[in-house]
């Protein structure tokens, strides 16, 4: 009686499975499509923030390469200023004294020299052989070039955009928009080169310096 009754349990529960409900092909086929599309949405998602990114950071990059200069144009770099006197110096570092100095450079000499905060400034010698009492910053105020002296045009050049600098550094043509910063050129009690800051109104423009 027993193994009857277990072989009809038997029966029974493999009638079961025969009458279960099995998921048709074309409902597994629709479940992988759509974790496929998932997970291709995901990817998508992926490659389109990483084309945002590549193209703001292009954006970033080239109006700072444009807009970088443009605005330097109307804020000149720093130029002397310092809070304290300076010792002119030479190339080489080393102090420059006004004896020495003034034997070796003729009458309208304007030489570089190394002056507040590190700029190169000029000395410019007077017709009398003596210093003039004030140096000329030679950082060109349109976009930090280096201005030379001509000798020959009697005025500061820029090699670099064409802007040129009457003998005491206002501007005779642009496109610097403000002329040469100014520094106090004296001597000290050993006969020592001293830049200080020029804090006074700008004796070319009766106006104050820019670069205060």
């Amino acid at each position: 009686m027993k193994y009857l009754s277990a072989i009809l349990a038997l029966a029974s529960a493999g009638t079961a499975a025969a009458f279960a409900p099995q998921m048709p092909p074309a409902s597994r086929q629709l479940t992988v499509t759509k974790a496929a599309a998932a997970e291709e949405l995901y990817i998508d998602e992926e490659r389109r923030f990483l084309m945002n990114l590549i193209m703001v950071g292009s954006g970033l990059v080239t109006v700072g390469a444009f807009g970088i200069p443009y605005v330097a144009f109307f804020f000149p770099p720093g130029s002397g200023g310092g809070s304290a006197g300076s010792a002119a110096k030479d190339a080489l570092g080393n102090d420059l004294f006004a004896k020495e100095y003034l034997a070796t450079k003729p009458a309208g000499d304007r030489s570089l020299a190394q002056g507040l905060k590190g700029d190169a400034t000029y000395l410019i010698v007077k017709e009398d052989k003596t210093l003039e009492s004030y140096g000329l910053n030679a950082v060109c105020t349109h976009l930090g070039c280096v201005v030379p002296w001509s000798a020959a045009a009697n005025k500061f050049q820029c090699p670099c955009h064409g802007s040129q600098y009457a003998p005491d550094g206002h501007v005779v043509r642009g496109p610097a928009p403000l002329p040469l910063a100014l520094a106090h050129c004296d001597t000290d009690d050993t006969g020592k080169i001293i830049f200080s800051p020029w804090t006074e109104p700008d004796f070319r423009t009766g106006e104050k310096g820019w670069w205060n």
